[in-house]
């Protein structure tokens, strides 16, 4: 199954900051279903609520209108990709140091983690969460002696290698930044006369802001007092943005990487069907996955698009499952077939991706068992061969059903007619980058990646090296 990471939301100078940040983190909820926070700064305290589960079950009424008081506000919704799913790590991430209030939010995931938490440790710092997030509260307190806190987080960026994208709320000031290789989104938007940032654009739709531009990689935002400095991290080095951004994470109503992410994944589809082109009665979607690229892929190909499985949205995380011989239980209670579609049918499945396999290969199944008649199926990305390092959750090559077999070999498992993938050229030209200089990190596809990882950062390195028990 694949899974999201995070999303962050922060606004500057609004009466009702909490409100606005409530709505923003509403609107990012498929990055991380984990946790979410706000943390809030009213001139002279600092205030937060953190709880495990979805923005709406963490947020009442009251929080919002008496308890989170302040116009400044940071928010934050979780998917573990380093640390443990467990409130002790929910974000932002708030510390006193000195005369400082720092909350931190951070999207991305560091490849350095180990090394600089033993450095740290070994000068006396003390950790209270397994995650990484939290090396750059420890880098900032030890950076702040004597200097700004603009230049405590650039020497601390200085140090981490990995991907971020950061809010950083530090007393009356708002702070956003992305790593130097942009392998993040953020974006800056405007409420009336207020700032506002935010990991996808949908969420300024929400609150009515308007989108100005994208927080540029290696680029670090402080807003106060309702003006805004740009600072530079380092000097530009080459963009790495992470693809999967466009292919499957992102909402399809945000505009990410200054690309509008619908029509990116419709052109995913028709690149696909002059790939790929098969004779069948239908294209259609495993909803929500793939919508988009099938789309793309009924329009170029001239075939119908037919939504043959009809999901659940109703269906909540927490879904207790009746007994364990009920294997695909779970699959049959989201999805359900529309029967007078699929007998004696020839059917093109279009998906984003296929990360283990096993998912689809009891949804084909059951495909067969309604007496499909053949079954074929396109991917508007890559084969995913190789692990991630910087924030998505297949951390192991052993996970990665393409790392080990052939797209023959897959087409079998899963039990389909035919399976291709898109290839690498036709997802950049998919996206419109340049393919000598794409400025997208393809890592899980071809290898290569921009911020060589360190041997023992997987997802739980840190609940692993832990000797306590929390």
């Amino acid at each position: 199954m694949k899974k999201e990471y995070c999303g962050l939301f922060g606004i500057y100078g609004h009466p009702e900051a909490a409100r606005m940040t409530y709505f923003g983190l509403y609107a990012l909820q498929h990055r991380g279903q984990e946790s979410a926070g706000i943390v809030t700064w009213d001139g002279d305290n600092i205030r937060e609520q953190k709880g495990m589960g979805l923005v709406a079950d963490v947020f009442s009424e009251r929080h919002l209108s008496r308890e989170l008081k302040g116009s400044i506000a940071v928010g934050h919704v979780r998917y573990s990709t380093t640390g443990a799913s467990l409130l002790r790590n929910a974000q932002p991430f708030l510390v006193r140091f000195g005369d400082w209030r720092l909350a931190i939010a951070h999207n991305g995931n560091l490849v350095n983690t180990m090394e600089l938490r033993a450095e740290l440790e070994a000068s006396g710092s003390i950790f209270q969460t397994t995650m990484d997030s939290e090396i750059f509260v420890h880098l900032i307190a030890k950076y702040l002696n004597g200097g700004t806190i603009e230049e405590a987080v650039i020497k601390a960026c200085q140090k981490v290698r990995g991907s971020y994208s950061l809010l950083i709320l530090a007393n009356d000031k708002l702070i956003a930044l992305r790593d130097p290789h942009g392998v993040r989104p953020l974006a800056l938007g405007r409420l009336d006369d207020h700032y506002v940032i935010s990991s996808e654009t949908c969420a300024f739709d929400l609150i009515e802001a308007e989108y100005l531009r994208a927080v540029e990689p290696g680029e670090m935002l402080v807003i106060q007092d309702k003006c805004m400095r740009s600072y530079r991290l380092c000097e530009p080095i080459k963009a790495s943005r992470c693809i999967f951004e466009l292919v499957y994470f992102a909402r399809p109503d945000s505009v990410v990487f200054g690309e509008v992410v619908y029509s990116r994944r419709k052109l995913m589809g028709q690149t696909l069907a002059l790939e790929a082109p098969v004779d069948a009665d239908y294209v259609m979607p495993f909803p929500d996955s793939g919508v988009y690229a099938a789309v793309g892929y009924a329009q170029q190909s001239g075939l119908p698009f037919e939504v043959a499985m009809v999901r659940n949205h109703y269906v909540g995380r927490t879904f207790i499952q009746p007994s364990q011989d009920m294997r695909d239980f779970s699959v049959r209670v989201k999805l359900n077939p529309v029967r007078s579609l699929i007998k004696n049918k020839s059917i093109i499945i279009v998906e984003d991706s296929i990360v283990r396999g096993t998912t689809i290969r009891t949804r084909v199944k059951k495909l067969r068992e309604l007496g499909a008649r053949e079954i074929h199926m396109r991917v508007s990305c890559p084969p995913i061969k190789f692990p991630c390092f910087y924030g998505i959750d297949f951390s192991s090559k052993g996970e990665l059903i393409a790392a080990n077999n052939s797209v023959e070999d897959i087409a079998r498992y899963i039990g389909l007619d035919s399976l291709h993938y898109l290839s690498i050229p036709g997802l950049l030209n998919s996206v419109g980058a340049d393919l000598n200089d794409p400025q997208y990190c393809l890592a899980c596809f071809n290898g290569e990646y921009a911020i060589p990882p360190c041997a023992e950062g997987t997802k739980n390195c840190l609940d692993e090296s832990n000797a306590l028990t929390w």
